[in-house]
């Protein structure tokens, strides 16, 4: 079943399209009168048909322009206006020779679009509305006075015209719709992600406060044992006594990370350069394998207002993934770019890539290649959460033997893009969202 929000959504797609196609109705109408009357040579009543036309031409426009400032589209709007587009080609008809008219075809194509957009209701209601239309034309019609061979070439028109109207639109209609659902089912797997996201943060929040006591003892016992046994002069069980330490100390970061480190919520907006934004991420780097900032003064220079210790934290754990990939003699590059809005940063290295398999999951919470001890397998999850969070987007691109580029992109305005979101009609073509993950 489709989820209620998305009703309103796909009710204003299917508007759009029917605009379109009643424009070209509008228009088509309009051509095919002028020619059959100056280029043909057929007697028509020019100004019952011409009214007709203006009606259809009027109450388009009111429907453009109630759509275009935010108006709601019912499915009772759509059935309606549809009726309306009925009549009027019924009126079309009768003027025109009605059942003997070649472009009776037409009436299919409001039946196919209803069978579209409309509910099962609406559709059978212009089903009856068409024939009830059709068989008025069979009691009573203005004669057509043309001859057989106009008649003929004029039902192959129609039938051409009308076949392109249902084909082109139908796609359209059904295209938009596909790309519903594929909206849809990113939104679903988003909020999955966030749930599981806020979990995780949950159960840190709850370790964190039951094991700091017990990790602040032995920190503590530690710390006096290392004293005592510095007397001793035994250097073995000195080190093994600062390994504990650091050890704890290790507990306790992983724990503020996913307790802190889960996303951008809470955490005001911050205008930054780019340059001190990746400087940021930057803080506490190993100095192997190297790291090499690659930006141009006008990137560099260039100001971006987001959740900055969020970001630059997310960007952190990407710099480490690519340095724990590289050899320790090999280079991780970090470059930017300016893409209108958005701000795209690469993180590259140059280690041994990653095959199918492990591409498909990485991203995935506590999954992870490395070393035991080395990582919980949480990194790229907060990451990619962080940046999804915000509006952006990871990417994920790696051969195996080359080496892995990571692709991070997030609005140069996080709060201007929230509010164009808001503000902007629903899309019909929606842009390809980048998501993935790192190991």
């Amino acid at each position: 079943m489709r989820p209620t929000p998305a009703i309103p959504e796909r009710n204003a797609v299917n508007a759009h399209w029917l605009i379109q196609l009643r424009w070209a109705q509008v228009f088509g109408q309009a051509g095919t009168v002028l020619v059959a009357h100056a280029v043909i040579g057929v007697a028509l009543p020019l100004l019952p048909l011409c009214l007709i036309v203006a009606i259809g031409l009027v109450s388009n426009l009111v429907f453009e322009v109630h759509l275009r400032r935010g108006g709601e589209v019912t499915n009772w709007n759509l059935a309606a206006t549809m009726a309306l587009d009925v009549a009027l080609l019924t009126g079309l008809l009768y003027l025109t020779g009605g059942p003997l008219n070649p472009f009776g075809f037409l009436y299919l194509v409001q039946i196919a679009l209803a069978t579209v957009i409309l509910d099962a209701a609406g559709t059978w209601t212009l089903v009856a509305l068409s024939f009830a239309g059709f068989g008025l034309l069979l009691v009573d019609h203005e004669p057509l006075r043309i001859s057989d061979q106009t008649r003929m070439i004029g039902m192959w028109v129609a039938l051409g015209v009308a076949a392109a109207f249902i084909v082109h639109f139908l796609l359209r209609v059904t295209t938009a719709m596909t790309d519903q659902e594929r909206e849809l089912a990113e939104a679903r797997n988003l909020a999955a992600r966030q749930e599981r996201l806020a979990s995780l943060a949950t159960m840190a929040a709850g370790a964190a406060h039951e094991l700091a006591t017990p990790l602040g003892t032995v920190a503590l016992v530690a710390k006096e044992l290392e004293r005592h046994l510095a007397g001793t002069g035994d250097p073995a069980l000195v080190e093994d006594a600062k390994l504990i330490r650091e050890q704890v100390g290790r507990c306790r970061a992983i724990l503020d990370q996913m307790a802190g480190g889960a996303g951008a919520a809470g955490e005001s907006m911050s205008s930054i350069g780019v340059s001190d934004l990746i400087a940021e991420a930057l803080t506490g780097k190993r100095a192997e394998p190297r790291v090499t900032v690659d930006l141009s003064p006008e990137v560099g220079s260039a100001i971006v207002r987001l959740p900055a210790r969020a970001v630059s934290q997310a960007l952190r754990s990407l710099i480490t993934n690519a340095q724990d990939a590289s050899p320790p003699d090999g280079e991780v590059v970090v470059n930017a770019k300016l893409r209108a809005d958005v701000l795209a940063i690469d993180v590259v290295d140059r280690g041994r890539g990653m095959p199918a398999d492990v591409l498909a999951r990485v991203g995935e919470p506590f999954f992870t290649t490395k070393q035991p001890g080395r990582g919980m397998g949480l990194g790229l999850f907060l990451a990619r959460a962080v940046f999804e969070s915000i509006g952006g987007g990871m990417l994920i691109e790696t051969r195996e033997g080359q080496g892995t580029r990571v692709t991070v992109t997030v609005p140069v305005d996080v709060e201007a893009r929230a509010r164009g979101r808001r503000d902007r009609p629903p899309r019909r073509t929606p842009a390809p969202t980048p998501s993935g993950g790192a190991i």
